[in-house]
């Protein structure tokens, strides 16, 4: 599962957030917005492509951004594996499928959901997480991520990780 935050072609002009734009949990019914929006990160080998049935089955684990005209925007998921007592581990959390649209991208939009995915996994007693992306991670580093060794990530990830897309692990300590 990687995350996708790189900019894919040249900007478009900014679409500033307003207030009608909202952060919220995922629904089932989602599933195909979220699989149309992921899409150009899919065609640019940023993102694995998933059938919209994964999406729908894991909504849960999304926060989506949504416009004012009821588009999808942006989406975030958190997946969050359990404590491994055995490993001396604690609940981790891993972040996958970050898409932003790209009138969007620059906006503050990332910065947002990136913000209540990290929440939520506080709310769930998380004590790390971890991400993997193909592109440079910017916006993780610049919200307290660092390189981390895929050894320390949940292992059930960590073995799902393709070594040809030579993704970098990011981490960050809750």
């Amino acid at each position: 599962m990687n995350t996708a935050t790189h900019r894919m072609a040249p900007p478009l002009p900014r679409a500033p957030l307003t207030a009608t734009s909202v952060v919220r949990p995922a629904r089932p019914e989602d599933a195909t917005a979220l699989a149309a929006l992921s899409q150009p990160f899919v065609r640019s080998g940023a993102l694995r492509r998933r059938p919209a049935s994964l999406y729908a089955a894991h909504a849960a684990d999304f926060v989506v951004a949504e416009g004012s005209d009821g588009a999808l925007e942006g989406c975030l998921a958190l997946r969050v594996h359990v404590a491994d007592a055995e490993a001396g581990r604690g609940p981790a959390g891993v972040l996958y499928n970050f898409c932003v649209a790209r009138h969007r991208q620059g906006s503050g939009l990332g910065g947002r959901l990136l913000r209540a995915a990290v929440a939520r996994a506080r709310a769930q007693s998380v004590g790390s997480l971890f991400t993997a992306t193909v592109g440079g991670g910017g916006l993780f580093l610049r919200h307290g991520f660092a390189p981390a060794g895929v050894r320390l990530a949940p292992p059930a990830w960590a073995t799902s990780l393709d070594p040809r897309r030579n993704a970098r692990v990011l981490a960050l300590t809750l």
